[in-house]
């Protein structure tokens, strides 16, 4: 349970795999807040590239040198989890008008849930702008080369991921 003068965000996602902008994202956040939890969401529903434990490893080595950040797993309703951290604010990056269109109403459908439960929105640094997980799948799927899209040592995790799919279908 964190301190009760700490702030403290919460950057929920799915982080399948965690990219640059992600990363960037995250340090920004640490500026800010006293303590900042990276939560992987548990969602039975999307088949997910890594499986939720892969991700959280992955995540916490990379944010090793970043003292605020706790990387968690949750399932569940996004409130439920906040009220049981006692975090008071989420964090969202937003790339695009679009994305703050659909941002905005889920926070907004947040705060009925939980009053007092705000949202910070970051914007894209632009180098990661166009950046996207799925994006990534998809080049790392047809066999290029993702290591300018990811934190140093996540391309060959994700080419070995493949390598495996590809074992496995044939």
């Amino acid at each position: 349970m964190k301190n009760p003068s700490e702030k403290t965000v919460l950057y929920p996602g799915s982080f399948d795999p965690l990219t640059l902008g992600h990363l960037d994202l995250i340090r920004r956040a640490a500026r800010i807040f006293d303590r900042v939890y990276v939560g992987v969401l548990v969602n039975p529903h999307k088949k997910s590239l890594f499986s939720v434990d892969e991700r959280v490893i992955m995540i916490h080595r990379i944010t090793k040198d970043i003292p605020q950040v706790e990387v968690v797993s949750f399932s569940g309703l996004l409130v439920d989890f906040c009220r049981q951290l006692g975090i008071s604010h989420i964090l969202r990056g937003l790339r695009d008008s679009g994305d703050f269109e659909a941002e905005i109403k889920v926070a907004q459908g947040l705060t009925v849930l939980e009053p007092g439960l705000d949202t910070v929105f970051l914007g894209t640094d632009l180098r990661y702008a166009f950046l996207s997980s799925s994006m990534v799948r998809e080049v790392a799927a047809g066999g290029g080369d993702v290591s300018v899209f990811l934190p140093e040592g996540l391309a060959p995790l994700v080419a070995e991921k493949y390598r495996e799919l590809s074992k496995a279908d044939q």
